[in-house]
């Protein structure tokens, strides 16, 4: 696919498809993290173009599941997921749970799904890493994931 064509922009070098949609899936947990990821991902998607939704699920556990229903009734509109979430490390195992369930059940719908999910999952031992990366040293996963998004949406159509 040529990036000079019709139905594409280019943002930062990557080509932009005129007719991307994006749904972004966040949890309500640590939501001041979240919140700063979903902000990350706005503000790319709304340089680009690119039309988004934005859909709340109790916590990571429950993004595969949302994510697969709403593939599944609105399949022609949206060309890609990002799961946004933040899971800290606590004192019991339950992080490991959580962070296994939730990169697994993403890893099936990118091979079951025709548009990608894009892991925007933190998975960290401290809220300062996960403030590390919302804009700190380590950049920000938020707007990481919606180029990724884009790049991802580029890359299919190219197929």
């Amino acid at each position: 696919m040529s990036v000079n064509a019709p139905n594409h922009t280019s943002y930062k070098g990557i080509p932009i498809s005129k007719d991307a949609f994006v749904v972004i899936v966040k949890t309500e947990w640590n939501v001041s993290i979240v919140d700063e990821l979903e902000k990350g991902c706005m503000k790319i998607l709304s340089e680009c173009g690119v039309g988004f939704k934005t859909l709340t699920v109790p916590g990571a556990f429950e993004i595969p599941y949302i994510i697969k229903q709403y593939y599944q009734t609105h399949q022609e509109t949206v060309t890609a997921f990002i799961a946004l979430g933040c899971v800290i490390q606590g004192d019991t195992p339950h992080f490991d749970y959580v962070c296994k369930a939730v990169t697994d059940g993403i890893l099936q719908l990118n091979i079951s799904l025709d548009i990608p999910t894009i892991f925007g999952i933190l998975t960290v031992n401290t809220e300062a890493q996960a403030l590390d990366r919302i804009g700190g040293a380590h950049g920000h996963k938020g707007e990481e994931a919606a180029m990724t998004a884009l790049k991802m949406i580029t890359c299919k159509q190219s197929i």
